[in-house]
């Protein structure tokens, strides 16, 4: 059928003429435009589209009596390879709790891998019954202060434009960049303005005169606002604010203000990084919708920013709305407060049925053809550490002054905690080390870190933001160099090691990042390495892999750990 034909269709559908494919009938249908709940009605969806609210006869109806429609969920900013699972898995895990879309920034993959990261995302996720949207990352490296494996430049980044499903660029972590005028820096963001594309914005703390200019390039949303004031500020000057609840950054507790007229209709959801296990077990946006409710917001409100705010924001003129004309992208609830999901459909058909069969370990969920991807592309994702031998020596004993890095509970925030020369367990202070692992350049960044609480032995990760070297935290260098060196063998991943033995790990061979494992497997792998770190002394005020991945991330204050050493992010600088 040929799209006039469908277009039709889906017309005459919508008059009445005609029976519809399918018809959701005696629902409470949530309208977001009037902000209220249309009781007893029905939703007739035709090639995909939802044809109609009213009374309508379908060549499949479903008795929806007692439960409400409400627009399929829309993650306004994650990293996909965050979840450590392959984008198939991240998939599975969240399809069941309403997800139908997601706008993802694989700038983790990116740094490791160049435009061959992008290109694995967008084919791996074409096929699949959710939307995966991307912003193309706009700092690759983070900043001068990285050594990432690849470079992303703007003639790369502008080739992706012309991509149907890239939106525009993606988090501008630079800000300093962007308010100096760094030339390299305003070429990127001109040139999205050219194509008319979406920038991202990512400037915690930033305010004043700063802020001023950092939005007057064009840079119209922000996912780093912690508290309240902040997150006004930046909205009174225009940005729509994603509020983020994810593993490592939960700031949905202290911007809940938001989610109330006239702030939320400049508002969106965000997880941004979480793990597969919280993804399974917890939910996704369901999770913030829920928590946010909870916390006392408006349903209704929260209904519209988890979906029309998000297609809003981003141009997807189609979607985030139950009406007619937008696509049939639609979650069924059993309950709205509880926020529980009986069906998931997506382009009108049902993906996802809470009372279905069960595939691979999730009850309900259809089956969908996997993308095909050439071998050259899956061996550009694989195999990407490289390193020599890493010895005790290389972190630099007792005895030189370093600074003390202070880790601060539930926040990716750092402080400056002056200096030491050696570990003092007893004080909790640590041996801090990244490891330079994509080139092989043999280039060690050391510090002490305080707040992390380990009693024994090491812990080491690849995922460390953004650049993705090796990054490791122990209380004696033996083990910090052991430690480094099973995750060469592992190909990529994360480890806990005491004594010369390894206590725990979890292989991520996919850019060091993502696991080739099932979600649960990958999660009770992950769950063993976070057991054996708080084992080891790690307290549950921190989490021990995924707080430990942003101390290497040169764009957050205040102090941060590169290859290159101690940067500090208030004055962009590298400090002794």
């Amino acid at each position: 059928m040929n799209n006039i034909k469908r277009l039709k269709k889906r017309i005459m559908s919508g008059k009445g003429d005609i029976r519809a494919d399918l018809v959701l009938k005696n629902a409470a249908v949530l309208n977001v435009f009037t902000e209220k709940l249309e009781e007893n009605t029905d939703v007739a969806i035709t090639e995909g589209f939802v044809a109609g609210i009213g009374k309508y006869s379908g060549k499949k109806e479903i008795d929806m009596t007692g439960k409400v429609i409400v627009p399929g969920f829309v993650d306004a900013h994650i990293h996909l390879e965050s979840a450590a699972v392959s984008p198939e898995e991240f998939a599975k895990a969240v399809i069941p709790h309403g997800t139908t879309a997601v706008i993802a920034d694989p700038h983790e993959i990116t740094n490791v891998c160049g435009s061959r990261g992008i290109d694995y995302i967008l084919k791996s996720t074409e096929t699949m019954p959710l939307d995966v949207f991307v912003m193309v990352p706009s700092c690759v490296p983070a900043t001068v202060f990285d050594e990432s494996g690849e470079k992303f430049e703007n003639d790369e980044i502008e080739k992706y434009y012309s991509e149907e499903r890239v939106l525009g660029l993606a988090e501008m972590m630079n800000y300093p960049g962007v308010v100096s005028c760094f030339d390299e820096v305003i070429e990127k963001i001109e040139t999205a303005n050219r194509y008319g594309r979406l920038i991202d914005g990512h400037a915690p703390g930033l305010s004043g005169y700063d802020l001023n200019a950092y939005i007057s390039a064009g840079i119209f949303s922000e996912h780093e606002a912690t508290t309240e004031k902040e997150a006004m500020e930046k909205l009174s000057r225009g940005q729509w604010i994603m509020i983020r609840e994810g593993t490592a950054s939960r700031n949905l507790e202290a911007l809940v203000s938001l989610c109330r007229p006239p702030y939320s209709s400049r508002c969106m959801f965000s997880t941004d990084d979480r793990h597969p296990g919280e993804l399974i077990n917890d939910g996704e946006i369901d999770h913030i919708i829920r928590k946010a409710i909870s916390l006392g917001a408006d349903p209704i409100a929260c209904y519209k920013i988890a979906s029309y705010n998000a297609a809003t924001y981003f141009k997807l003129s189609s979607k985030g709305a139950v009406a007619p004309g937008y696509v049939a992208d639609l979650v069924v609830l059993d309950d709205m407060k509880s926020v529980s999901v009986r069906y998931v459909i997506k382009d009108g058909r049902i993906v996802f049925d809470g009372a279905g069969d069960t595939l691979s370990g999730v009850n309900g969920l259809t089956e969908w053809e996997k993308s095909e991807i050439d071998k050259g592309l899956l061996d550009a994702v694989y195999d990407t550490v490289n390193i020599g031998e890493v010895t005790e020596k290389d972190f630099h004993p007792e005895g030189e002054r370093k600074k003390v890095i202070g880790l601060v509970p539930g926040q990716i925030l750092t402080t400056d905690e002056g200096y030491a020369d050696k570990i003092d367990v007893n004080n909790d202070i640590l041996k801090l080390g990244v490891v330079e692992r994509h080139h092989n350049t043999g280039h060690i960044g050391t510090a002490y870190v305080k707040g992390y609480g380990l009693k024994s032995g090491a812990v080491a990760t690849c995922v460390a933001h953004d650049s993705h070297n090796i990054i490791v935290v122990g209380t004696n260098e033996r083990d910090m160099a052991f430690a480094v060196m099973n995750l060469k063998r592992l190909k990529g991943g994360m480890t806990v090691v005491e004594n010369g033995r390894v206590m725990a790990e979890l292989a991520l061979p996919v850019a060091g990042l993502m696991s080739d494992l099932p979600a649960m497997e990958t999660q009770k792998r992950m769950n063993s390495v976070i057991a054996a770190a708080r084992k080891a002394g790690v307290g549950k005020e921190i989490d021990p892999l995924m707080t430990l991945s942003f101390v290497s991330l040169s764009v957050i204050p205040k102090l941060r750990l590169t290859t290159r050493g101690v940067v500090d992010v208030d004055e962009f600088r590298l400090v002794e």
